[in-house]
Formats: C-alpha cells, sequence, structure tokens
C-alpha cells in the first residue's frame, strides 16, 4: 500500500517520464493543487526538469517505483507502455495516474482496475479535456435541452502541421498516430455525453509526405437517430467549428479549441482568474435563436483537485478506470473497422 500522508501533510508525487504531457500539464497541474507536491521526476532530460524544478530530483523509472516517499506516481511515457508501467507502479503500492490513452487494449484496462480496487489504491486516467469549457458548454445545453431533440454533433480535432515530425506519436507503432493521441479526446468526450454507441465506422488516412502514423480520421459513432461525428486532420489551413450540434429546435456552433493548454504553455495556472476563460468574440451561437452562448470556464485543475479528495477523503476519482476503458473499446473498433472496411457493432461492457 501506499504510505499514507501524515494529517496537514502534502501528498508526494512522482512523474514517470518528462515529455510534452509531464512538462505541459502533470508538473505544472500537480504543483497548482496545494495537497500535492512534485517530488521526483524519472527522465533522461535531467537538465529540463532542473530547469523547470529547481530541487526536485531525478531518477529511473526503478527508483520511484521503490521509494517508499512518493505516494502517487503519475504514468507520462509513450501510449504502449502505460499498461505495463501501470501495473508496476500500482503492484509497488502507489495511487496511479495515467497518461490517456489509458492502455491499447479495453480488457486490459479492466484487468488493472481490477489490481487497483484488489490494493485498495486509487487508479485514474487524465482524460483532461473533460474539463474544457467548450465540452462543458455542450454538456450544459443537451441537460437544459435548449437544442430539443439532438440528431446530430460533430466534434472536430484540426490542425495545420503540414510538416512530420520525427516523435513516437507520428510513427506507425502501437499507440501511434493522430487517433490515439486526438480521437482519443474526442472519443472520450462523446461517450461521456452519450456512452457506448452501437457501432463505428471510421476511415483512417496518412495524407502528409512521409507520414508513417495516422494524420487524418472520420469516425460515425451510431447512436439509434443519433450521429456523432469525429474527424481531425493535419493539413486544415481554416479549421472547421470545434463542436456542431445539431436539434430540431436549434443548433449550436462553437470555434476555437479550449484555451488552457496554450495558457498553461504560457506559464497561466489554475487559481489565476483568467485561467480557463476565454474572448467573448470565441463564444458558440445557436443559429435560431441568433444567442451567443458564453462559454463555462475550463478547469484542468479539477482533476488533481478531486484526486486530492479520492486519496484523502475516499471521494471518488475524477476519471474511473471502467470509463476510460470505454474509450479504448471504441477506439479498437475503429481501428477493426479501417482495417477490415465496414462497420463494427460494439458489446456492452
Amino acid at each position: 500500500m501506499a504510505s499514507a500522508p501524515a494529517p496537514g501533510s502534502v501528498i508526494r508525487v512522482g512523474l514517470l517520464g518528462y515529455g510534452l504531457s509531464g512538462s505541459r500539464f502533470h508538473g505544472p497541474l500537480v504543483a497548482a493543487e496545494p495537497a500535492f507536491t512534485l517530488a521526483a521526476v524519472a527522465s533522461r532530460r535531467t537538465d529540463v526538469v532542473a530547469r523547470d524544478w529547481p530541487g526536485v530530483r531525478t531518477g529511473t523509472v526503478d527508483s520511484l517505483l521503490a521509494d517508499p516517499d512518493l505516494q502517487v506516481l503519475v504514468v507520462c511515457t509513450p501510449n504502449d507502455s502505460h499498461a505495463s508501467l501501470a501495473e508496476q507502479a500500482l503492484r509497488a503500492g502507489k495511487h496511479v495516474v495515467v497518461e490517456k490513452p489509458f492502455t491499447l487494449d479495453a480488457d486490459e484496462a479492466l484487468r488493472l482496475d481490477a489490481l487497483a480496487q484488489e490494493r485498495g489504491l486509487c487508479l485514474t486516467v487524465f482524460h483532461n479535456r473533460r474539463w474544457d469549457g467548450d465540452f462543458l458548454t455542450v454538456r450544459q445545453l443537451l441537460s437544459q435541452g435548449r437544442l430539443g431533440t439532438l440528431y446530430s454533433l460533430e466534434s472536430h480535432f484540426d490542425r495545420f502541421r503540414p510538416q512530420v515530425k520525427v516523435r513516437w506519436k507520428e510513427q506507425d507503432v502501437p499507440g501511434g498516430g493522430s487517433l490515439w493521441d486526438l480521437g482519443a479526446h474526442l472519443v472520450d468526450q462523446a461517450v461521456q455525453l452519450f456512452g457506448l454507441p452501437e457501432s463505428v465506422v471510421a476511415d483512417l488516412g496518412r495524407q502528409r509526405p512521409g507520414a508513417q502514423g495516422t494524420d487524418w480520421f472520420h469516425l460515425v459513432l451510431r447512436y439509434g437517430a443519433l450521429r456523432v461525428l469525429l474527424h481531425s486532420g493535419s493539413v486544415v489551413h481554416s479549421p472547421w467549428p470545434r463542436f456542431v450540434l445539431q436539434g430540431d429546435r436549434d443548433a449550436y456552433v462553437k470555434h476555437g479549441l479550449d484555451a488552457q493548454e496554450g495558457q498553461l504553455e504560457a506559464g497561466l495556472r489554475p487559481g489565476h482568474p483568467d485561467f480557463g476563460s476565454e474572448p467573448a468574440a470565441q463564444h458558440g451561437r445557436l443559429l435560431v435563436s441568433g444567442e451567443t452562448v458564453p462559454t463555462a470556464p475550463g478547469d484542468y485543475g479539477q482533476f488533481y483537485r478531486q484526486l486530492a479528495a479520492a486519496i484523502l477523503h475516499g471521494a471518488p476519482v475524477p476519471v474511473t478506470a471502467v470509463s476510460a476503458s470505454q474509450t479504448v473499446q471504441v477506439l479498437q473498433a475503429a481501428l477493426q473497422s479501417d482495417a477490415e472496411g465496414r462497420r463494427i457493432t460494439l458489446p456492452s461492457l
């Protein structure tokens, strides 16, 4: 078991990996939550860690796994290592945060959930875009019935990045490509809104010269009469709206990505009055009524806030392993659909 923090003390956190997710998201968000302290990082980039976090020690994965003073380990390594490192961390008695995607296989995700429950440990997955302001706004509109009966939701994550970069995310390796990277966000949001779809149809592409991994995808998720379209392209000069929802009473259109990633990169942190907010010019619109819909404040800080409550007080973890496994199940179905050129029907978990 993880050593319990003494009353009034902070929870000591170690990061396994220090790439983009560790440096841009987990480090700053852990540091912004008073219940936690960033104590150690497993990375060969010792100079970068020292620059970003003076006084935070660096080590190896094995040394952090064996450290009795660390209560939480955050797995922010390449996708194909998530499952094995999460299992090692749980067996070492640590509470575990896993960067999305949780695993590359839904059954493996459920096995990890069972292990965490057996050990009495918290296991959660960093699906941070559940706290995007635009997504929170969509949830609110649907819960209020503002659009009437919903018939379609279109969700885009487009970029203009015509040059292929030499990095694992863009290689043809297990867990590589934009479907596992950006698609994990879009699928997770759809599953949060509507649950597991009845079926999935997917078209995956490699469009850019030299592309090895998927850099274009289009998914259609079927929920009875409702269709959910999830799309991403890497050579998009003028991005499509982030969200388009069509109901029999009204429609909602929202442009622009959530501001929090850019704010974190610029040094803004949760707790700052501007964190998670966006300019009024970027607010979405209802097309029939003509009403501008203010975007709800985004709040990635909720993730570690809720994790602290789970560890200290037994509250629910921010993202359950079961819900994250459903996202993996849909991603697996999308890969199968593209490979076999057919619609894949999903069984319920």
